[in-house]
């Protein structure tokens, strides 16, 4: 009596680890502790432009990927510069950036360097966790929705900045720089931030660390991050499915193959399906979702054949699919024999 046994494989494409933690505006550690805007004018007390980042956490964070982002004071196209390596509990990063002339001393060894010119009178910088250009600005809070804004200051004549209204803008002779010597985050540009001689410190300055002082043991702060990686994966009910008994001339009952997808891409997935060949001869394997009809399984290379789409992350669960495997003709007249093949059903984030 002649035995065709089908293999059933798993495949899986998972998803690039790209996923960043959402912060909000401000809700970060590393956040911007001074900034000047007047580097190389006339009477400017230093050559270039700077924003020098300051870490008031408890932990270093490491900035490779993240940018510098700065944008006029009404404007909506903001110019972005390169960060990398980290920054220590306490510690400075330089970004010097622009000139407007030869005035003024050299700043200290620059940590990255960009080529925005920071308008004196007013505008808006961002550090921004990942490479991609803001969009917002043109009005107050508008970026305050931006997920990977890790801290916001517009200063002067700013259309959007942190709370009830923007810093001061700095001068010739001035910085703006935040208070509690880079350790005080209210969320409150115009509240954290007064004009300062200017004092820039890079990476190699000592840290100095933000902790509560006084006698009455007030409360500390404890940033909780928690990166939550994308995942995509299946599940099959039957690792092998097993047609005993077929003969040619006849159609052999589908067999039920439940296929469980889980993933957390809010854009959803498809899923598909294709096969090898059966050897020593090919039989006509179908497969139908549901109540529907069997349709050809394409073999490789050929496209798969695509079984479900959505477009919303599964459920908790996952997603069961409920797949009937079998044959869309009668088996052919083909010499006794054990012939297998294997189906290999592919999970793809949209």
């Amino acid at each position: 009596m002649k035995r065709i046994h089908l293999l059933v494989l798993l495949s899986l494409l998972t998803l690039p680890l790209a996923a960043a933690p959402a912060s909000g505006s401000g809700a970060g550690s590393v956040v911007v502790g001074q900034l000047y805007a007047s580097g190389g004018n006339s009477g400017a007390a230093f050559a270039d432009d700077y924003v020098e980042l300051f870490n008031r956490g408890s932990a270093a964070v490491a900035i490779d990927g993240w940018t510098l982002q700065y944008a006029s004071a009404a404007g909506t196209t903001w110019q972005e510069t390169a960060l990398t390596g980290s920054i220590p509990a306490g510690g400075g990063y330089l970004v010097q950036l622009a000139s407007g002339g030869a005035n003024g001393a050299a700043l200290p060894a620059a940590d990255a360097t960009g080529t925005s010119n920071l308008a004196a009178a007013g505008g808006k910088v961002a550090i921004v966790d990942d490479a991609t250009a803001l969009s917002c600005g043109a009005a107050a809070g508008s970026c305050a929705g931006g997920a990977t804004i890790e801290d916001l200051v517009g200063y002067g004549t700013a259309a959007d900045y942190e709370g009830t209204g923007a810093a001061p803008a700095p001068s010739a002779t001035t910085a703006i720089s935040r208070a509690g010597g880079g350790c005080t985050d209210t969320d409150d540009n115009a509240a954290d931030f007064a004009t300062a001689a200017p004092n820039p410190l890079n990476s190699s300055a000592t840290p100095a660390t933000c902790s509560s002082s006084g006698g009455g043991g007030g409360p500390g702060d404890a940033d909780v991050s928690v990166d939550v990686q994308p995942e995509l994966s299946i599940a099959l009910d039957h690792a092998t499915l097993t047609f005993p008994a077929a003969v040619p001339g006849t159609t052999p009952a589908p067999l039920p193959e439940d296929v469980t997808v889980t993933s957390n891409d809010p854009s959803g997935y498809t899923l598909s399906v294709h096969r090898t060949a059966f050897a020593p001869h090919d039989l006509p394997l179908g497969i139908g979702v549901g109540s529907g009809s069997l349709a050809a399984v394409p073999i490789t290379p050929a496209p798969d054949l695509l079984l479900a789409t959505t477009s919303t992350a599964s459920a908790a669960a996952g997603d069961v699919w409920n797949t009937s495997v079998g044959f869309v003709s009668p088996l052919p007249v083909v010499p006794t024999g054990h012939y297998t093949a294997t189906l290999t059903f592919t999970a793809i984030g949209r």
